[in-house]
């Protein structure tokens, strides 16, 4: 039998990563079902704080608001160090919901925030979304279209960070070579395909974006970032490509520790979370 000794620092270590996960400061339901829930992370001094709103990945299908991956890094930075309000937002997954109804609850979400921003001491008029893999999906779709969230009452916010979403031409990525588990998602009627693609439904008055994505990826995120990044500026937008050489999972996990890459989408952050004057 092994000595109790030899299993010290590994249990050390579990500690260490339990007591270091974050843990929101309140939870909101904003609709029905037990998914659509609000977490909440305050910093201690939130007086006219700007506010950071993530959406977490999982291929639409799973994934958790709550995930280590989701948000200690980026509370550590955005809540803890910088004074942010930080919102993880739960929503519906397939296939109790589709994706256009996953969007529709990203909005409800969003309006919800804005809703409950004097509750928090936080300025709503100071917001950033941001989403990671499916969750970018969702957010980019938002902003290419901001008719999208209106329709569920929320207003417009400052800028949108895109965290690596190889789906931003929907439609081109299904009438295309796949991963299977893109049929599950998105199914198999091109009418959804195109309602739900962030290219299909460019609109004039987009927000503001920055797009990262992997640059190890085997598929083609960046190339989709920067064809995507390109429309947006022919129609009158705002979006720059940020490749980072890093894997799917980094990008989110990595985002808020120390590095160059958390510089870049602070700066992206503070230029359109800024005070108005």
């Amino acid at each position: 039998m092994t000595p109790i000794r030899h299993w010290l620092p590994a249990i050390a270590l579990l500690l260490t990563a339990a007591l270091a996960h974050a843990a929101p400061d309140r939870q909101q339901a904003y609709g029905p079902d037990p998914a659509q829930r609000l977490d909440v992370y305050l910093p201690a001094q939130p007086h006219g704080a700007p506010i950071l709103v993530m959406v977490h990945g999982g291929a639409w299908m799973f994934g958790r608001p709550d995930a280590p991956n989701v948000v200690d890094a980026k509370v550590a930075h955005w809540v803890r160090e910088r004074g942010f309000v930080f919102v993880s937002v739960g929503y519906r997954l397939v296939p109790q919901v589709d994706v256009r109804a996953q969007a529709q609850d990203v909005a409800r979400a969003l309006a919800e925030v804005q809703r409950l921003a004097p509750d928090w001491h936080a300025d709503a008029d100071r917001l950033v979304l941001m989403g990671h893999s499916a969750g970018a999906h969702l957010v980019a779709l938002l902003s290419a279209d901001p008719s999208l969230a209106t329709a569920q009452g929320a207003r417009r916010w400052r800028g949108t960070v895109v965290l690596d979403s190889a789906a931003l031409d929907t439609e081109g990525l299904m009438q295309h070579r796949h991963l299977r588990f893109y049929d599950r998602a998105f199914g198999a009627d091109p009418a959804l395909w195109r309602a739900v693609s962030p290219t299909a439904r460019l609109a004039p008055g987009s927000l503001p974006m920055l797009l990262v994505c992997a640059s190890e990826r085997r598929d083609d995120s960046c190339g989709q970032s920067a064809r995507f990044a390109d429309r947006v500026r022919a129609a009158g937008g705002q979006a720059t490509v940020l490749p980072q050489p890093l894997s799917h999972g980094e990008i989110n996990a990595q985002l808020g520790t120390p590095s160059g890459y958390t510089q870049a989408v602070d700066r992206f952050i503070d230029g359109w979370a800024a005070p108005v004057r």
